[in-house]
């Protein structure tokens, strides 16, 4: 469904009509962080838009437009999606052509110079305050080619694998949003692995490696003691990001028995900076992947198509500015959706917060350009993944750029997607003890 606007918006924009992502700005003009809504290359700045009587004909976003002058989307995101829905809605038919409300913003050019702002003028911040950070193992492929580089086929997954979505607890605080330059880590590494008796070397990570995600955002708290059911916690997510869990394959190697990551995954997860809400995912819900398990109960969902249909393109840009598509998959090659993963990280009655994170897992496919990781692509080092202009990679070298990029939809229709997920290496921090 093509949305037309009186604001031009190009036909292969990332934020169409249809689409209306929210996430947080600040320009050099005003530099405190405030919400605002990409549309086409502009964003429309929601603190002076609210100021200037935006809202005027949305009556039920009145009593609450002090969310509209926070530095994250936390406030606004926790008024429910009922109310994102009502304000999305709103927002688009303020842009329609054909406005029912003209004078709020098509007819008032006072207001389009003070609150519209050129993408290219603004600085994006995270656009929520993440208290906790969860990611996940859902992409099934990712699982089982890991898996067999470490374990063989007979026993690449474990048994629990299909009957629940694996995860583990991440670092909240190293959480930062697209643009920001990843430093590579330092740690504990096995310089031989096959050495007997295994000592470890103080190192930088010479195994750096991308994981292609989508991450989810809570906008509904649960109590302590009170799960979250399968039912209600579609309505407990406010939208997705991209997400790049960098990782330390090398320092993940040596420290992941008995308790998994640690530091290996703590030093730089990147999300891009525009949340797209879960209702303009709605028409892009399709099935993930088949499971041949019977899932228990508190995890079986009435909604067969749960999955949102995300294009997904990973590239890497080496120093030298060549650039290469290195993985095309799709969203859809996730074994569980975003609200089991709620409904089964609550079910012990653990508290979610609004803001809180959560992340899907590597997501790939089954052909080799479809692999999430330059782990599963290289076979763990033994393959050189061919790149534009004839450099070969096994892992990131310091000056690699990696960006993410996701769409829903045809060009024609009016794209939603999700801008970008970028994150530069840099080198590690010279140490000496």
């Amino acid at each position: 469904m093509f949305l037309k606007s009186w604001l031009p918006i190009e036909s292969d924009s990332h934020f169409s009509l249809r689409n209306i992502p929210f996430g947080i700005i600040s320009t050099s003009s005003s530099p405190t962080p405030r919400p605002a809504v990409a549309v086409g290359d502009q964003a429309l700045d929601l603190s002076v838009f609210a100021a200037h009587n935006g809202f005027s004909a949305l009556s039920i976003i009145q009593p609450h437009q002090s969310v509209f002058s926070q530095p994250t989307l936390n406030a606004f995101a926790a008024l429910g999606r009922p109310i994102h829905q009502v304000v999305r809605g709103y927002l688009q038919s303020v842009f329609s052509v054909d406005t029912p409300f003209p004078h709020v913003l098509k007819d008032n050019p006072e207001l389009q110079e003070e609150a519209l702002i050129p993408l290219r003028l603004v600085t994006n911040h995270l656009p929520m305050q993440i208290g906790d950070y969860t990611d996940f193992y859902a992409g099934l492929n990712h699982a089982y080619n890991v898996g067999v580089l470490f374990r063989g086929p007979a026993n690449a997954l474990q048994p629990n694998y299909k009957h629940l979505p694996v995860g583990y607890h991440g670092r909240a605080s190293s959480v930062c949003v697209s643009g920001t330059p990843i430093r590579r880590p330092n740690g504990q590494i096995l310089a031989d692995p096959t050495a007997d008796p295994k000592v470890p070397v103080f190192s930088e990570c010479k195994k750096l490696d991308i994981e292609l995600e989508l991450g989810a955002f809570v906008c509904k708290a649960n109590k302590l003691g009170e799960p979250v059911p399968i039912g209600e916690a579609a309505d407990s997510l406010f939208g997705l990001v991209l997400m790049n869990d960098w990782s330390a394959r090398d320092i993940q190697a040596w420290e992941y028995v008995p308790l998994g990551p640690f530091n290996s995954k703590n030093f730089g997860t990147t999300i891009s900076a525009w949340v797209v809400l879960a209702d303009a995912l709605e028409p892009f819900m399709s099935k993930g992947l088949d499971s041949d398990t019977e899932l228990l109960p508190y995890l079986k969902e009435k909604r067969e198509k749960n999955m949102p249909d995300v294009k997904l393109e990973v590239d890497l840009i080496t120093e030298s500015g060549a650039t290469t598509t290195i993985s095309r998959t799709s969203s859809r090659n996730l074994l569980f959706s975003f609200p089991q993963m709620l409904a089964h990280h609550s079910i012990t009655g653990c508290p979610m917060n609004v803001g809180d994170l959560l992340g899907s897992g590597t997501i790939s496919g089954v052909e080799q350009s479809a692999r999430g990781s330059l782990l599963e692509q290289n076979e763990n080092g033994k393959v050189s993944i061919k790149l534009e202009g004839g450099e070969e990679r096994k892992f990131l070298e310091d000056g690699d750029t990696v960006r993410i990029r996701g769409v829903c939809g045809e060009e024609g229709d009016g794209l939603v997607c999700f801008g970008e997920c970028v994150g530069k290496i840099e080198k590690a921090v010279g140490l000496k003890f």
